[in-house]
C-alpha cells in the first residue's frame, strides 16, 4: 500500500527528475565516450544520492546516466538479500546495461575486518563475488574501524595493512583488487612522525592493495595531493573528487584537534560542487599520470542545493570543462 509519506517521496523525486529532463539535461551529449582518460569518462560515487536510491533506485541511475556519467562506484550491500538499494545484484546489471552505465568499483564494509579487536569480521569472499558479477575491478574499504578514531595507533594500521593484504590475495584469485580510501584521521602524525596512511602503504603489497584518495580530506588535514603522488608514484589509481566550501577551509588535523569528539570537529566540515569550492583541481589535475589514475568519481558527502540531480550535474559539468583538456 503506498503511504503518503512514499507517496511524497516519489512525487518530489519525479519533479527532481523532470525538472533535469526539461532543462539541466538539455545540453548533455548523446554519447558517454566524450574523449579518453578518466575525467572524460569520469564517474558518480552513487552515496552522493543515496537518499534519491531508496526513493526510486531505477530513476536515479536513469538520470546520473543522461547527466553524462560514465559509470558509478556502489555502495551498501545488504548481504542477507544480496542487493543494493532493493534491487538484486542481477536487477542492478540489467539496469545499468539498459542505460550504458557501468561500475568498476564499489564501496563495500570492512571495518570490522580492518579491525585488530573484532574477529566478527565482514565476508569478504562476498564482496569479492559480489564485485566479479558487477564486472568491477576494485573492492574499497571505506572507513577504518571506527569505535575510537582518536586512539587509533600504529599497530591498528599495521594490523589493517595486513589484512588488505590478505583480502587482496584472495581477490587476485578472481581478478580484483583491493582498495582503501581515506578520511582525515589518517593523516594524524604519530609520535614517530608518521602518518596512518604512510603506514598503509608501506605495509601493503602494490600488487595487491590500491589506494583511493579522497581529495577533499587531504586538503582539509592541511596537505597536498601533489606530495602524497610524488611520494608513492602509481599508488592512487582511483580518486574521490568534492569540493570545500569556502568558508569552511581550515584544517582539521593538528593539536588542537586531534583529540576531539569526532561531532565537535562535523561544524568545520562543508562541501560544495566541484569547481565552487577552494580546492584547485585544474593543477591538481595535471598529477593524474604520477598518481597513476585510473577512475576518477565526483562525490559529495553532504549536497544542500534543493535539486541534488542539479548539484552532481553541475560538478560533471566543471569536470568536463576544465579537467578534460
Amino acid at each position: 500500500m503506498t503511504t503518503r509519506r512514499n507517496f511524497i517521496k516519489k512525487t518530489g523525486l519525479g519533479l527532481a527528475s523532470a525538472y533535469l529532463g526539461s532543462s539541466l539535461l538539455h545540453a548533455c551529449t548523446s554519447s558517454k565516450q566524450k574523449g579518453e582518460g578518466p575525467f572524460a569518462n569520469i564517474g558518480l560515487q552513487i552515496y552522493s544520492l543515496r537518499d534519491l536510491l531508496s526513493q526510486d533506485a531505477k530513476l536515479t541511475l536513469e538520470t546520473v546516466s543522461k547527466i553524462g556519467y560514465s559509470h558509478i562506484e556502489t555502495f551498501g550491500l545488504d548481504t542477507t538479500t544480496n542487493s543494493f538499494w532493493g534491487l538484486s545484484v542481477p536487477e542492478l546489471k540489467k539496469i545499468m546495461a539498459g542505460i550504458d552505465l557501468k561500475t568498476y568499483s564499489g564501496h563495500y564494509d570492512l571495518s570490522r575486518y580492518l579491525s585488530r579487536h573484532h574477529t566478527d569480521k565482514e565476508p569478504i569472499e562476498k564482496y569479492i563475488e559480489t564485485a566479479h558479477e558487477l564486472g568491477q575491478k576494485y573492492v574499497i574499504a571505506p572507513v577504518t574501524p571506527m569505535d575510537d578514531l582518536n586512539n587509533l595507533k600504529v599497530e591498528d594500521y599495521q594490523y589493517a595493512a595486513e589484512q588488505l593484504n590478505k583480502a587482496g590475495e584472495i581477490a587476485k584469485q578472481a581478478g580484483i583488487k583491493i582498495g582503501y580510501h581515506n578520511h582525515f584521521w589518517e593523516f594524524r602524525t604519530f609520535a614517530n612522525g608518521t602518518k596512518g596512511l604512510d603506514i598503509l602503504i608501506a605495509f601493503t603489497d602494490p600488487e595487491l592493495v590500491a589506494f583511493e584518495l579522497d581529495i577533499y580530506w587531504i586538503e582539509k588535514s592541511g596537505l597536498s595531493p601533489q606530495s602524497y603522488f610524488q611520494k608513492y608514484p602509481g599508488r592512487f589509481p582511483m580518486w574521490h573528487i568534492k569540493d570545500m566550501d569556502k568558508s569552511y577551509s581550515q584544517p582539521i588535523v593538528g593539536k588542537e584537534y586531534d583529540s576531539l569528539p569526532f561531532d565537535s570537529i562535523q561544524n568545520k566540515i562543508r562541501f560544495t560542487e566541484v569547481g565552487s569550492g577552494q580546492i584547485d583541481y585544474i593543477n591538481i589535475s595535471q598529477s593524474a599520470k604520477q598518481a597513476g589514475l585510473e577512475y576518477a568519481f565526483v562525490e559529495q558527502d553532504d549536497i544542500y542545493m534543493p535539486n541534488k540531480f542539479e548539484s552532481v550535474k553541475k560538478s560533471y559539468d566543471y569536470v568536463q570543462k576544465f579537467l578534460t583538456k
